[in-house]
């Protein structure tokens, strides 16, 4: 299964990100890709206002992703944000083509390193997987990746690779806290981990807007890809055969007994 890591730069106006997204994917597309994923925040970046721009997955924006995905054949996962009936919206990761049109709404708010995106985004409660030629993808948002207890439970579900969408914020560690949570959520779920970020701006502020370094781990946890801080089309093919050795040899799923599994 070959699935694309698009490391673009998203900005402030939706209608040019989707352009970016347009051009990616049929790049992505026409290098084999079957799931081309983008990053959080790709209908608008953070640091600015996300309720005007904020829509349900039905809306023009996610439609427009969703004719793009069909139009070369992929599936698409890319972050935007939902209305919330509390005023404040939702990050969504949005997951289009091939006949699935879903949202996941980011279960861990990033309410860490001084930034509070509980002030402004609603969380989720639910999990999303979804399948692709037989590969069952779970997906997760930026700050999920600290939380190991979501990628069992998507393993639980079935996914033997996790799709995690990001605008990781700079600052002293944090590239290698990014990798290092990659590759240890893939060994603690013995799953694959395809970690997609914005690209680095330099952007100052508050607001995590990103340092690049896309990054893919194997279910043992070794680093098999990777990119820069730049702009990047970072192309993974992913073995789910894998998985199942991996599982089998180190049953760690199975072995846990501290746990709730329903």
């Amino acid at each position: 299964m070959r699935v694309a890591l698009c490391q673009i730069t998203s900005g402030e106006n939706p209608a040019e990100n989707l352009e970016l997204l347009r051009r990616w994917t049929a790049d992505a597309a026409a290098a084999g890709a079957r799931v081309v994923v983008f990053p959080e925040a790709a209908q608008r970046r953070f640091g600015l206002p996300l309720g005007p721009v904020a829509e349900p997955v039905g809306g023009p924006w996610a439609s427009a992703v969703r004719a793009i995905a069909e139009e070369c054949g992929v599936v698409v996962v890319a972050g935007m944000f939902t209305p919330d009936p509390s005023g404040r919206v939702r990050n969504t990761l949005l997951v289009t083509g091939g006949g699935t049109h879903v949202g996941y709404d980011k279960i861990h708010l990033f309410d860490a390193f001084g930034f509070t995106e509980s002030s402004t985004v609603a969380p989720g409660d639910e999990l999303v997987t979804f399948t692709v030629d037989g590969v069952v993808f779970g997906v997760a948002t930026c700050y999920d990746i600290r939380f190991p207890e979501l990628f069992r439970a998507l393993a639980d579900k079935g996914a033997v690779a996790v799709l995690v969408a990001a605008s990781w914020g700079a600052g002293e560690g944090k590239r290698e806290q990014w990798e290092l949570l990659a590759r240890a959520r893939a060994l603690d779920s013995t799953s694959w981990v395809l970690a997609c970020g914005q690209a680095y701006a330099g952007l100052e502020g508050p607001a995590p807007t990103g340092i690049g370094y896309s990054t893919v781990a194997d279910p043992l946890g070794r680093l098999t890809a990777q990119a820069g801080p730049d702009p990047q089309l970072l192309i993974a093919d992913i073995d789910p055969a894998a998985v199942d050795a991996v599982r089998k040899a180190i049953p760690v799923l199975a072995n846990r007994r501290l746990q709730d599994r329903t």
